[in-house]
């Protein structure tokens, strides 16, 4: 099992792979979204956003309402730390019951262009 400590950085990784996305890519795919990322098997929940610019940062401390992220992912945080090295394909892990992934099906229909 991983750390909280090793989530936060899969995390802030996770974000700086986003930077790489070309401008085209988030200009048709991205819409300002707040995210929540559940670490299942640590208990702890982070929150951040994902928008033109970017994805995160996330942050252990809800912003209000934690139930009224668009996007709400629930993970363990090996599988966590797999995904973001490219060692998990995100449709496996899906498809798989390894990753809950709660949002609108257009959510659903742009993450899938960009994960």
């Amino acid at each position: 099992m991983a750390t909280v400590d090793e989530c936060r950085v899969a995390l802030r990784k996770l974000g700086e792979q986003f930077d790489e996305l070309d401008q085209e890519s988030r200009a048709r795919h991205v819409v300002d979204r707040s995210i929540s990322c559940h670490i299942s098997d640590l208990g702890v929940t982070f929150y951040g956003r994902i928008h033109h610019g970017g994805l995160g940062p996330f942050d252990d401390l809800p912003p209000g309402d934690a139930r009224s992220a668009n996007v709400k992912l629930t993970i363990g945080s090996d599988d966590l730390i797999a995904l973001v090295n490219g060692e998990l394909d995100m449709g496996r892990a899906v498809f798989g019951g390894r990753v809950k992934i709660d949002a609108s099906f257009g959510d659903l229909m742009r993450l899938r262009k960009l994960l």
